[in-house]
């Protein structure tokens, strides 16, 4: 599944295609996503594209009439390509531009999502959001302030888009490995200088896949085409039975939250 670093890629790729432009049309052939298209976009026409942006792992286009909001979901991708490119049975929806290109959603699992509001602000999928991990909102006091009397799993809790956005299972893995933190410690167990730790972790492993492009395992490619390559520098995700790259014990697998987790058992231990 897409996380953040590799929507932020994304939102970087498409920006200087779709940012000053118009959108002549949008075309939408499947609009039975996770949830429904909304009906407005169809009727959109001839509309000026001021800016793009993100929340959590939602790319948001800017219009001068209101606001394109899409998700990538499990599988989705979208890509900047000409007017007159095939069309795969998974292309769902092209956003048709006056510049000879349009930008193609595809997504074989159809767990997206493309909205329309004219309200931002009021948008209903962002009011329960928690900050952004790369920014000042997100600091040690506040992560120590959230996780009290949480007697949730610590992996779980930083998952927690109330808690803050966007920290998908990969980069929470590296995260806690990085950490020396059991995924399954209890977030309320957290000390101050370990919130601390936490939080600087999380905004290096994010920014250094947002540099390298994001991370490709199964569907993921930016929006030029070309793989994300962090998945080269995973220390722990997807690499059971792998010598831990600290000690050298062999990756242990755990199910937490129904999602796969990774641990060195020496590196983290349960405390």
């Amino acid at each position: 599944m897409p996380e953040l670093p590799e929507v932020e890629t994304a939102l970087r790729g498409v920006s200087p295609y779709l940012k000053g432009f118009m959108i002549e049309k949008i075309v939408v052939r499947q609009p039975q996503l996770r949830w429904a298209v909304s009906p407005e976009l169809v009727a959109l026409e001839k509309i000026n594209i001021l800016k793009l942006t993100r929340r959590a792992k939602y790319l948001i286009i800017h219009t001068d009439q209101g606001y394109i909001i899409g998700h990538l979901g499990m599988s989705g991708s979208v890509r900047i390509v000409p007017h007159d490119s095939p069309i795969d049975k998974h292309d769902h929806i092209d956003i048709v531009m006056n510049n000879g290109k349009l930008l193609r959603y595809n997504d074989p699992r159809r767990f997206g999502a493309w909205l329309w509001t004219k309200n931002l602000e009021e948008f209903h999928l962002f009011l329960k959001l928690g900050p952004e991990p790369l920014s000042d909102e997100f600091n040690a006091e506040y992560l120590f302030k959230k996780s009290r009397k949480k007697l949730t799993a610590l992996k779980t809790f930083l998952m927690d888009n109330a808690v803050v956005v966007g920290i998908g299972n990969i980069y929470a893995n590296e995260t806690l490995f990085l950490c020396g933190l059991h995924p399954l410690k209890l977030a309320t167990n957290l000390t101050r200088k370990q919130c601390e730790l936490i939080v600087t972790t999380i905004k290096n492993v994010l920014s250094k896949a947002i540099e390298q492009g994001g991370t490709t395992l199964k569907d993921f490619l930016q929006p030029d085409g070309r793989p994300g390559y962090f998945a080269q520098e995973l220390l722990v995700y997807g690499n059971k039975n792998k010598p831990c790259p600290k000690c050298g014990t062999k990756i242990e697998s755990l199910i937490i939250g129904q999602r796969n987790s990774y641990i060195c058992p020496h590196c983290q231990k349960k405390r």
